[in-house]
Protein backbone atom coordinates (compact mmCIF):
# COMPACT_ATOMS: atom_id res chain seq x y z
CA UNK A 1 0.00 0.00 0.00
CA UNK A 2 2.78 2.62 0.99
CA UNK A 3 4.67 1.39 -2.76
CA UNK A 4 0.72 2.21 -4.22
CA UNK A 5 0.76 5.73 -2.32
CA UNK A 6 3.99 6.56 -3.46
CA UNK A 7 3.48 5.81 -7.00
CA UNK A 8 0.44 7.90 -6.62
CA UNK A 9 2.07 10.84 -5.11
CA UNK A 10 4.86 11.31 -7.90
CA UNK A 11 2.53 10.74 -10.86
CA UNK A 12 3.04 14.00 -13.06
CA UNK A 13 -0.98 15.38 -13.00
CA UNK A 14 -0.12 15.12 -8.62
CA UNK A 15 2.70 17.47 -8.79
CA UNK A 16 0.97 19.67 -11.39
CA UNK A 17 -2.27 19.93 -9.50
CA UNK A 18 0.23 20.68 -6.45
CA UNK A 19 2.13 23.32 -7.89
CA UNK A 20 -1.54 25.00 -9.27
CA UNK A 21 -2.65 25.33 -5.69
CA UNK A 22 0.53 26.65 -5.04
CA UNK A 23 0.58 29.65 -7.19
CA UNK A 24 -3.18 30.00 -7.28
CA UNK A 25 -2.60 31.10 -3.71
CA UNK A 26 -0.15 33.41 -4.59
CA UNK A 27 -2.44 34.46 -7.37
CA UNK A 28 -4.94 35.11 -5.32
CA UNK A 29 -2.84 37.72 -2.93
CA UNK A 30 -1.75 39.60 -6.27
CA UNK A 31 -5.70 39.72 -7.35
CA UNK A 32 -6.68 40.62 -4.09
CA UNK A 33 -3.88 43.30 -3.84
CA UNK A 34 -4.81 45.24 -7.08
CA UNK A 35 -8.90 44.98 -6.65
CA UNK A 36 -8.28 46.34 -2.95
CA UNK A 37 -5.15 48.67 -3.47
CA UNK A 38 -5.89 49.83 -6.84
CA UNK A 39 -8.89 49.59 -8.42
CA UNK A 40 -11.13 49.97 -5.64
CA UNK A 41 -9.57 53.45 -4.82
CA UNK A 42 -9.62 54.41 -8.33
CA UNK A 43 -13.33 53.65 -8.36
CA UNK A 44 -13.27 55.77 -4.95
CA UNK A 45 -12.24 58.35 -7.08
CA UNK A 46 -14.36 58.47 -9.91
CA UNK A 47 -17.56 58.36 -7.86
CA UNK A 48 -16.30 60.12 -4.71
CA UNK A 49 -16.83 59.03 -1.01
CA UNK A 50 -17.60 55.58 -1.72
CA UNK A 51 -17.55 52.73 0.43
CA UNK A 52 -19.53 49.48 -0.21
CA UNK A 53 -19.59 48.35 3.50
CA UNK A 54 -22.15 51.67 3.87
CA UNK A 55 -23.94 50.74 1.20
CA UNK A 56 -24.45 47.22 2.88
CA UNK A 57 -25.69 48.62 5.86
CA UNK A 58 -28.14 50.69 4.17
CA UNK A 59 -29.63 48.29 1.88
CA UNK A 60 -29.63 45.19 4.66
CA UNK A 61 -33.64 44.87 5.03
CA UNK A 62 -34.32 44.45 8.66
CA UNK A 63 -37.35 42.33 9.49
CA UNK A 64 -36.93 41.98 13.36
CA UNK A 65 -34.40 42.27 16.14
CA UNK A 66 -32.52 38.90 14.91
CA UNK A 67 -33.52 38.41 11.26
CA UNK A 68 -31.79 40.92 8.80
CA UNK A 69 -31.93 40.25 4.57
CA UNK A 70 -28.41 41.37 3.93
CA UNK A 71 -29.47 42.44 0.22
CA UNK A 72 -27.26 44.76 0.66
CA UNK A 73 -24.37 42.53 1.65
CA UNK A 74 -25.14 40.38 -1.03
CA UNK A 75 -24.34 43.51 -3.83
CA UNK A 76 -21.26 44.40 -2.45
CA UNK A 77 -19.99 40.39 -2.52
CA UNK A 78 -21.06 40.41 -6.53
CA UNK A 79 -19.37 44.06 -6.88
CA UNK A 80 -16.27 42.64 -5.40
CA UNK A 81 -16.64 39.93 -7.76
CA UNK A 82 -16.70 41.60 -10.93
CA UNK A 83 -14.13 44.34 -9.67
CA UNK A 84 -12.04 40.75 -9.30
CA UNK A 85 -12.89 39.24 -12.40
CA UNK A 86 -11.38 42.73 -14.50
CA UNK A 87 -8.40 42.42 -12.59
CA UNK A 88 -7.80 38.50 -13.87
CA UNK A 89 -8.79 39.78 -16.85
CA UNK A 90 -6.44 42.36 -17.22
CA UNK A 91 -3.70 40.15 -16.02
CA UNK A 92 -4.06 37.11 -18.10
CA UNK A 93 -4.15 39.82 -21.55
CA UNK A 94 -0.78 40.83 -19.82
CA UNK A 95 0.20 37.86 -19.77
CA UNK A 96 -0.73 37.12 -23.36
CA UNK A 97 0.74 39.77 -24.67
CA UNK A 98 4.33 38.97 -23.05
CA UNK A 99 4.36 35.16 -23.51
CA UNK A 100 3.35 36.03 -27.48
CA UNK A 101 6.42 38.22 -27.58
CA UNK A 102 7.97 35.51 -25.95
CA UNK A 103 7.55 32.82 -27.46
CA UNK A 104 8.34 33.35 -31.12
CA UNK A 105 7.03 31.02 -34.17
CA UNK A 106 9.81 28.29 -34.94
CA UNK A 107 12.02 29.28 -38.44
CA UNK A 108 10.64 27.20 -41.02
CA UNK A 109 12.66 24.21 -41.79
CA UNK A 110 14.78 24.43 -44.82
CA UNK A 111 13.49 22.52 -47.74
CA UNK A 112 14.70 18.57 -47.93
CA UNK A 113 12.96 18.08 -51.56
CA UNK A 114 12.19 19.51 -54.91
CA UNK A 115 9.69 19.27 -57.53
CA UNK A 116 10.94 17.77 -61.09
CA UNK A 117 10.10 20.04 -64.09
CA UNK A 118 9.06 17.28 -65.92
CA UNK A 119 6.75 15.38 -63.84
CA UNK A 120 6.28 17.61 -60.84
CA UNK A 121 6.99 15.03 -58.30
CA UNK A 122 8.78 15.44 -55.05
CA UNK A 123 12.58 14.60 -55.38
CA UNK A 124 15.72 14.98 -52.71
CA UNK A 125 17.20 18.17 -53.43
CA UNK A 126 20.99 16.34 -54.42
CA UNK A 127 19.41 13.92 -57.07
CA UNK A 128 20.58 14.42 -60.72
CA UNK A 129 17.77 12.13 -62.27
CA UNK A 130 14.71 11.75 -61.23
CA UNK A 131 13.61 8.44 -59.80
CA UNK A 132 9.54 8.60 -61.18
CA UNK A 133 9.89 9.72 -64.78
CA UNK A 134 13.70 9.02 -64.98
CA UNK A 135 14.69 12.64 -66.64
CA UNK A 136 17.80 14.03 -66.35
CA UNK A 137 17.73 17.05 -64.04
CA UNK A 138 18.93 20.21 -65.58
CA UNK A 139 21.26 22.28 -63.20
CA UNK A 140 19.34 24.74 -60.45
CA UNK A 141 19.98 27.56 -63.33
CA UNK A 142 18.74 25.82 -65.90
CA UNK A 143 15.77 24.32 -64.02
CA UNK A 144 14.85 28.10 -63.42
CA UNK A 145 14.29 28.54 -67.24
CA UNK A 146 12.71 24.92 -67.63
CA UNK A 147 9.99 26.36 -65.06
CA UNK A 148 9.80 29.70 -66.33
CA UNK A 149 9.15 28.26 -69.83
CA UNK A 150 6.67 25.64 -68.37
CA UNK A 151 4.62 28.24 -67.14
CA UNK A 152 4.40 29.98 -70.36
CA UNK A 153 3.10 27.35 -72.04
Amino acid sequence: MLKEFKKFMLRGNVIDLAVGVLIGGAFNKIVTSLTNDILTPLIQLLIGRFRSDDMAASLNIVINESTVIGFGDFLTVILDFIITGFAIFMIVKLINRVSEKVTAPPAPAAPTTKKCPFCCSDIALEAARCPSCTSELPEEEEAEETEGEAEQA
